[in-house]
C-alpha cells in the first residue's frame, strides 16, 4: 500500500513536468513565446515609430495629381501643382495645396466642390512627385543625393556615399533636418565612436530630406537651429 501511494502522489508532479515540457517544445530556439495582446501593442508601437520615420508626404511644386469622382466622372482631371503652390480646379476655382498630405488634399477639394456638387465622394492619386532622399556631402567618396528607400541610418548613408575620406572628421559628422520652412535642426553625432564602440543604437535613422555633412577639420559649436540660407556653407552647390 505504501508504494501505491507514493505513486498516486507522483503522478501530479509527472503531469507538471510534462507540461512544462511540451509549453519548451512548442517555443523555437533564439525567440520567445509571444500573446494575440503582446503582438498587438507591439505593432502599435511601431506604427508611431514608423512615422516618425516617414512621415505623410507633403505636396509641393511639380507633383501630378489625378483627381477622380466615381459618381461625376466629368470632374474627373489631372492636375499638378504650380510653383505658387496651387492647383486649379474645372469648375472649382485655384486651390492652395502645397504641404498638405493627401487625406488634407481631399478634404481641400471636397470642400471646393461642395458649392456645385452635394457630398462629392473624390479620389486622388499621385502620379508624379518626388521620391524620399537624402543628400551626403562633405569628405565622403561619392556626396550626392540619394534614394531613401527603407530604414537607412547615417553610418549607412556615409556608406552609400562611397565611405569616409581619410582626412574626414568623423567625430563631428553633421545632420541637418528641416524643422520649418525657413530653420533647420543641426546635431552632431560622432561616428568614430560608433564604430569603435559598436553602439548602433546611437546611429540616427535617416528621414526624408535629411543631410548628411562630413567636415574634413574640426567645428566650432553650432546652433541647434539654423537659417536654411546658411546649409549653403557646408553644401555646395546647396542641391545635387
Amino acid at each position: 500500500m505504501t508504494i501505491i501511494k507514493t505513486l498516486f502522489r507522483l503522478v501530479p508532479i509527472l503531469f507538471t513536468l510534462l507540461a512544462f515540457d511540451t509549453a519548451d517544445a512548442q517555443r523555437q530556439p533564439g525567440t520567445s513565446m509571444v500573446t494575440g495582446d503582446e503582438s498587438v501593442r507591439a505593432e502599435s508601437i511601431q506604427g508611431p515609430i514608423l512615422q516618425q520615420r516617414f512621415p505623410r508626404y507633403r505636396l509641393r511644386a511639380g507633383d501630378v495629381l489625378d483627381l477622380n469622382f466615381p459618381f461625376t466622372q466629368e470632374f474627373n482631371q489631372t492636375v499638378t501643382v504650380q510653383p505658387d503652390g496651387y492647383i486649379s480646379l474645372r469648375g472649382g476655382g485655384d486651390l492652395h495645396i502645397q504641404d498638405k498630405t493627401v487625406p488634407e488634399l481631399i478634404e481641400a477639394v471636397r470642400s471646393a466642390y461642395s458649392k456645385i456638387l452635394r457630398d462629392p465622394v473624390i479620389t486622388v492619386e499621385l502620379k508624379d512627385f518626388e521620391k524620399p532622399y537624402f543628400i551626403v556631402g562633405g569628405e565622403v567618396a561619392r556626396p550626392g543625393k540619394y534614394d531613401l528607400r527603407g530604414d537607412t541610418t547615417i553610418l549607412e548613408a556615409v556608406t552609400m556615399a562611397g565611405d569616409l575620406k581619410a582626412q574626414s572628421n568623423s567625430s563631428q559628422v553633421l545632420l541637418f533636418r528641416r524643422a520649418s520652412k525657413d530653420l533647420v535642426e543641426v546635431k552632431q553625432l560622432n561616428l568614430k565612436r560608433i564604430l569603435r564602440t559598436r553602439n548602433l543604437a546611437e546611429d540616427t535613422y535617416l528621414r526624408p530630406g535629411d543631410m548628411v555633412f562630413v567636415p574634413k577639420s574640426t567645428l566650432s559649436k553650432l546652433d541647434r537651429f539654423m537659417p536654411v540660407p546658411s546649409l549653403g556653407m557646408f553644401f555646395n552647390p546647396f542641391t545635387f
